[in-house]
């Protein structure tokens, strides 16, 4: 079923799965508590602005229509596999979602496919929502 709906070869389902796999093998103790796969929101404001990062929010339209990021270009999680071609290989991706599980698993996809550089946002939406009223706002945009 895999296959037919994202019309991948087995060869190359093979080597995404190989490169799952090598991705989540290096998730141990102290990979995780090193915590270079992850972005707090506070490291997010000091980003914003820095063209060497490239948000990434993975929610749906939906939820886009409802609160929008201008920062970040919204490509869901589940429209990754068809539009990770629009992503850049030079910068350091940081996706995010509503409440972190669908920033995990666009970590885990992004770094399978050959892209170096990716974080986790480690903040729901409400916790960047908060850090972007006017007064923390005006701070990080002076």
């Amino acid at each position: 079923m895999f296959l037919a709906i994202f019309k991948i070869s087995q060869p190359i389902l093979e080597t995404i799965m190989d490169s799952l796999d090598e991705v989540l093998a290096e998730m141990d103790f102290d990979f995780l508590g090193a915590g270079v796969h992850s972005m707090s929101v506070d490291a997010m404001c000091k980003a914003l602005g820095n063209d060497h990062f490239f948000f990434l929010d993975v929610r749906t339209a939906r939820e886009i229509q409802h609160l929008a990021f201008p920062f970040a270009t919204n490509i869901p999680v589940n429209e990754l596999p068809a539009r990770k071609g629009e992503l850049p290989k030079d910068k350091c991706i940081v996706a995010f979602c509503s409440s972190i599980f669908r920033g995990a698993v666009a970590y885990a996809f992004l770094m399978a496919n050959g892209f170096k550089e990716v974080k986790c946002l480690t903040a729901s939406t409400e916790q960047m929502a908060s850090v972007l009223k006017p007064g923390p706002l005006a701070k990080i945009l002076a």
